[in-house]
């Protein structure tokens, strides 16, 4: 799960969410991953869950201004090539308050202090979770009214 602002987000998404990238602080979690694998997209201030996507790379190295931190030098230089799998409509992204009793990972924090799980850039879920956040976004996705 990467942890990611609206605006940074948006970078994502204005590119056809086909590369994302991660902190220069990450870079051994990054490592680790490899195609096939899957990414979700938590975006905060809004505490909402918006998309999956799949990883169609391993790792590589670019500095290419894409995404903004405070931190000014920071340019999330480590990336990944990615495919979107199930990606919502603003209007559709998914409370994490709505899952977050239901989510193994977030068992590891007081249930009043549940936030804290989405602290941070990038997580590891467990795969039931994952599924979990995906096939109530799939759902929602299905629910949408067909286009006239």
């Amino acid at each position: 799960m990467v942890v990611i602002s609206p605006d940074n987000y948006r970078r994502t998404q204005e590119r056809g969410f086909t590369v994302q990238g991660f902190k220069a602080r990450h870079r051994k979690r990054v490592e680790g991953m490899k195609a096939g694998d899957r990414l979700l997209f938590y975006v905060t201030g809004r505490m909402a869950f918006t998309a999956t996507c799949t990883l169609t790379s391993g790792l590589f190295e670019d500095h290419a201004q894409v995404w903004r931190s405070v931190r000014r030098e920071e340019d999330y230089p480590w990336r990944v090539r990615i495919r979107p799998e199930v990606v919502l409509d603003e209007q559709e992204w998914l409370p994490a308050k709505e899952l977050a009793y239901r989510l193994e990972y977030v068992r590891k924090w007081p249930p009043e202090h549940w936030t804290l799980a989405f602290q941070g850039h990038l997580h590891q879920l467990p795969q039931r979770d994952f599924k979990l956040i995906e096939d109530e976004m799939r759902r929602l996705e299905r629910s949408r009214p067909a286009a006239s």
